[in-house]
């Protein structure tokens, strides 16, 4: 086992002033938003892309050299084949990236909802993966990235999978959004309708020809938005399986399915740098890449434990890149931790635009993205599945404190599956030991307390069914789970 050695600064950081401490000062946002004339911003989303998946390497060492799918490159790193991405490589090189970003849910709706509103999924309503004909979506009452932007006169286009509802009231065009092409929902799911605004354009969708499509559509937003402010959010539905590349890419990868869906969501983005590019736009334009959770049955969580559905960091850690030339510094790598709940408060920092009322739980992480700061200062975050609050982090310390009695992949027991606390909390320094390995709460008792105490200090701004579920959560005794209840934990 590995020796953790905490400086006294280190400590202290992992522990904060129990009050919420206000973000770290920066540009004010007036000063920005003058000076920088409102910038464009485009989010870009992939659907169950891992931590380890996009590998990030200098520009000597792997080729940005494409003309298209049959000229990418695959190399050798770390002993295997990985699919060249040249232009997710770009982004980096010419941009920042946060190695600790994590997802507010393992799952996809409740992942998005807290994307594009900044708060966590349980506040909002969006608690579960949405599936057809379900009855509910995100509300009407939420202000999302799209929404707020829009009230400081910016156009704003949704482009691929939604999956906050599929009735009328909670699509994209009523959330914000100026036009809407794509799935209402997963594309496993069915019926499939492809959608332009509110009608169905075709059913089942052509998921061979999506990503292209979405491309395009993307690339025709920005010619014709270049004029005025604009947002556009592309949500891939790769690499989320059923693996359904197009003609260009299919077959191209020594890794098979989930390369070529890598290869060609790395060929989209290409293609909407070039737009910015070819539009005059790229000066004034950020640029985020991230994705909604971790890795489901292919792809690599990064050697992190878990993957999706499970709050291990392997099911909630993803990619985060953001390129905004001359406001963010080249090859920036910043360690701190950071969440897509941060992404609404950091666009309204540098939009001008005015924050929603509502309770945010996201935070500006500006500084993050500009070297500005090592780190981030905020109130504990929380780790949620469903209605269930399963683990929270503090610093560079994240506390397990209840658990599935199955795993996502496993078989239901009889019993049926069931949020357990578990004997005892579990403690990991995510800075030492990410892989989640190696408990030290038995070495660490103050900062167990220290957690826990923030826990219950923050339940009561929950709604009610999350203070229901915890209490009925800790009411249980695990040694009065039935037989075959218990989860048998292997670490990787």
């Amino acid at each position: 086992m590995p020796e953790f050695n905490l400086s006294k600064r280190r400590f202290l950081r992992a522990i904060p002033a129990a009050a919420i401490v206000p973000n770290i000062p920066g540009l004010p946002r007036e000063a920005f938003s003058a000076q920088y004339q409102r910038p464009n911003v485009v989010l870009i989303c992939a659907d169950d892309l891992g931590p380890g998946d996009p590998v990030f390497t200098d520009s000597n060492s792997i080729s940005r050299h494409i003309t298209g799918a049959k000229n990418y490159d695959y190399v050798r790193a770390g002993g295997g084949t990985i699919v060249s991405m040249p232009n997710l490589n770009r982004m980096a090189q010419e941009g920042a990236r946060i190695t600790q970003f994590n997802a507010a849910s393992p799952v996809c709706s409740p992942s998005r909802a807290a994307l594009l509103t900044g708060r966590y999924p349980v506040r909002v309503g969006v608690t579960d993966v949405l599936f057809p004909g379900a009855g509910t979506g995100l509300p009407d009452s939420e202000i999302t990235i799209a929404r707020m932007l829009k009230s400081s006169g910016y156009k704003t286009m949704c482009v691929g999978k939604w999956h906050l509802g599929s009735l009328p009231q909670y699509l994209p065009t009523n959330h914000g959004f100026d036009e809407f092409f794509g799935l209402p929902y997963s594309h496993d799911m069915s019926p499939l309708p492809l959608m332009r605004n509110l009608d169905t354009i075709e059913s089942p969708a052509n998921l061979a020809t999506l990503t292209p499509r979405y491309t395009d559509e993307a690339v025709r937003f920005i010619g014709r938005s270049k004029g005025s402010p604009f947002f556009l959010y592309l949500a891939h539905f790769l690499p989320h399986i059923p693996l359904i590349s197009s003609e260009a890419f299919r077959g191209k990868s020594p890794l098979g399915p989930y390369g070529d869906a890598l290869a060609e969501i790395d060929w989209s983005i290409g293609q909407i740098l070039d737009a910015l590019s070819a539009h005059g736009l790229d000066q004034n334009t950020l640029v985020i890449f991230t994705s909604d959770h971790g890795p489901w049955y292919m792809g690599s969580s990064g050697n992190l434990r878990g993957r999706k559905g499970e709050t291990f960091e392997g099911g909630v850690r993803v990619p985060f890149i953001a390129r905004f030339p001359g406001q963010i510094p080249k090859s920036l790598v910043n360690q701190g931790a950071a969440s897509n709940m941060d992404i609404l408060p950091t666009i309204a920092r540098i939009c001008g635009a005015s924050l929603p009322q509502t309770h945010l739980d996201g935070i500006d992480i500006w500084p993050l993205l500009t070297g500005g700061s090592e780190d981030t200062t905020r109130e504990a975050l929380l780790y949620f599945d469903c209605s269930h609050l399963q683990c929270a982090r503090m610093g560079a310390w994240k506390l397990h404190v209840a658990r599935y009695n199955t795993v996502v992949y496993g078989p239901v027991p009889a019993c049926g599956r069931l949020n357990l606390p578990l004997p005892k909390p579990e403690l990991y320094n995510l800075e030492a030991d990410p892989g989640e390995r190696y408990d030290l709460a038995d070495a660490n008792p103050q900062i167990v307390a220290e957690i826990l105490h923030r826990i219950e200090a923050l339940l009561p701004t929950f709604p009610e069914h999350v203070r229901t579920s915890w209490n009925n959560t800790m009411r249980l005794k695990v040694q009065d789970t039935p037989v075959g209840a218990l989860p048998e934990i292997k670490s990787p």
